[in-house]
């Protein structure tokens, strides 16, 4: 009897187990934006920007600075005129040219590196010693980069920054000795306290990232 009794409170307790809701799992973070990209054709044989070229340049430099960190490839390419030593040459050009132009339109140099493909990746299919208009180009390809969170060190930087903008009063108190503790390396003692105070005052509190 008692073995019967113990198989049925296994078995009820197993039924119970099933019927518990299985643990929340956080959501997988959302896959990065796609690549955005801009297309600058050149004349035969040239590296100049047209105005139609310019133009593109101008609404490439423009989405730079809508994004607030991205970094450029300019890729170079000719159409299959020419020997392959002066395409690839000329693509260089070409791909040189479209970043200096979006220097000037504000796009850090460092944020743009340049790239010569030649003959190489046509965008249109031709035989040797072919002008072909469409393979004259540079693509601009703009990618997203992913910010990197700060340290505790910048982070509780930022707070204190925070803080000093929301209030000028010099004063003892809890402010200036989390600050205090941060300079000293305390981080764990600081910042919970000045996120605590700035929130108590509804003042945002900077980006992690």
């Amino acid at each position: 009897m008692l073995k019967k009794l113990f198989v049925l409170a296994a078995a009820a307790f197993m039924i119970a187990a099933c019927d518990e809701p299985a643990p929340a799992t956080a959501p997988p973070p959302p896959p990065p934006p796609a690549p955005q990209s801009f297309m600058v054709f050149f004349d035969w044989d040239s590296a100049k920007l047209n105005t139609q070229a310019a133009n593109v340049v101008g609404q490439a430099a423009g989405a730079f600075k809508t994004k607030g960190g991205a970094r450029i490839t300019a890729t170079g390419h000719t159409d299959t005129s020419g020997t392959p030593a002066y395409n690839m040459a000329l693509s260089l050009r070409r791909a040189n040219a479209v970043k200096d132009a979006l220097v000037k339109e504000g796009v850090p140099a460092t944020a743009i590196a340049v790239v010569g493909r030649g003959d190489q990746g046509l965008l249109v299919q031709t035989g040797p010693n072919v002008r072909e208009p469409q393979n004259r180009r540079v693509e601009i390809v703009m990618a997203q980069v992913a910010a990197m969170p700060m340290n505790d060190a910048a982070y509780c930087a930022a707070l204190a920054q925070k803080w000093r903008e929301y209030t000028r009063v010099d004063a003892s108190g809890p402010a200036p000795q989390a600050i205090a503790k941060c300079n000293a390396g305390d981080y764990a003692a600081g910042i919970p306290v000045l996120v605590k105070l700035l929130n108590d005052a509804k003042v945002p509190l900077p980006p992690r990232t």
